[in-house]
């Protein structure tokens, strides 16, 4: 073997013996943690996803939510490790991460002036799926639109209103959300009877509706509470309303809204009940040359 070769042969076993002695151990534990850290992320993940589904009142809706945020956290949390696992291998081959650092914090910086409503989104997506602000199904108003929800991701959330006009509305733009049928919505109805009737009897025969529709075995379930019939809500002309309150499961309320009000009326007319009349105004003219 030549001099030459046999030189550089002989500084490439002692960088080798080297870098075997006091580099790879570290390399070997930078990659072993990495390792650890991603399975560990992995796991934690899954558990979330398992326990949301099995408190959660909708498993289905909930689980899919969450698996949602634990998606972006997984890929935001493995993207970390590997980055911090990259500069730390470059550091063991003695190469300058500095530049690097810089370039992509010029990069990140472009980006992040030119996708802001973007990043919006998404933030504000995160903590409506991770507070659980509202659920598929739910109706909502928000942003200027009232509709059921029928989909929702990190970025946007899909409303669907009664004329059934979707309205995609970015997260973003969702300052101020109404939930109307969380937990329980309340079908608040007003009953027109005529003044003359007697208000003890007409409390009395709502009450007993009420009474009765509440113990239907084919509508008990849909509501969460008995009725209730406060009293009188308003008296205008020759009208008494009486205010019914009716809490019921959400998306119930329309079936429940119906069938209350045919069983009401069916009430007042076996009780023989006038229903109110609104008052009546009439405009004209008195005839001309009349005595």
């Amino acid at each position: 073997m030549q001099p030459r070769f046999h030189d550089l042969w002989q500084d490439w076993h002692d960088d080798l013996i080297v870098f075997a002695r006091h580099q790879l151990p570290k390399l070997l534990a930078i990659l072993l943690l990495a390792f650890i850290l991603i399975r560990a992320l992995r796991i934690i993940t899954r558990k979330m996803v398992e326990l949301s589904r099995q408190k959660a009142v909708h498993p289905a809706i909930r689980a899919q939510q969450i698996t949602t945020v634990v998606g972006m956290i997984r890929s935001v949390g493995i993207f970390v490790i590997v980055l911090v696992t990259l500069m730390q291998v470059l550091l063991i081959f003695n190469i300058e991460v500095a530049p690097l650092l810089a370039s992509a914090g010029i990069a990140g910086l472009a980006i992040g002036f030119g996708a802001q409503t973007l990043v919006k989104d998404f933030i504000n997506g995160f903590f409506i799926l991770v507070e659980n602000q509202f659920e598929v199904g739910d109706t909502i108003r928000t942003a200027g639109v009232q509709g059921m929800v029928e989909e929702i991701t990190m970025r946007r959330t899909v409303l669907r209103d009664a004329d059934g006009t979707v309205h995609v509305v970015p997260n973003g733009k969702m300052e101020i959300v109404s939930n109307t049928t969380r937990d329980w919505t309340q079908v608040t109805l007003h009953i027109a009877v005529d003044y003359s009737e007697d208000s003890d009897q007409v409390l009395q025969v709502l009450q007993e509706a009420a009474h009765e529709f509440y113990n239907d075995p084919d509508f008990h379930d849909d509501i969460v509470a008995e009725p209730e019939v406060p009293g009188i809500e308003r008296i205008s002309g020759n009208e008494v309303d009486y205010l019914m309150l009716v809490k019921v499961r959400p998306g119930r309320q329309f079936r429940v809204a119906r069938e209350l009000r045919r069983r009401i009326k069916a009430c007042l007319e076996k009780n023989n009940i006038k229903a109110g009349t609104p008052a009546q105004i009439f405009v004209g003219q008195w005839p001309s040359g009349g005595n």
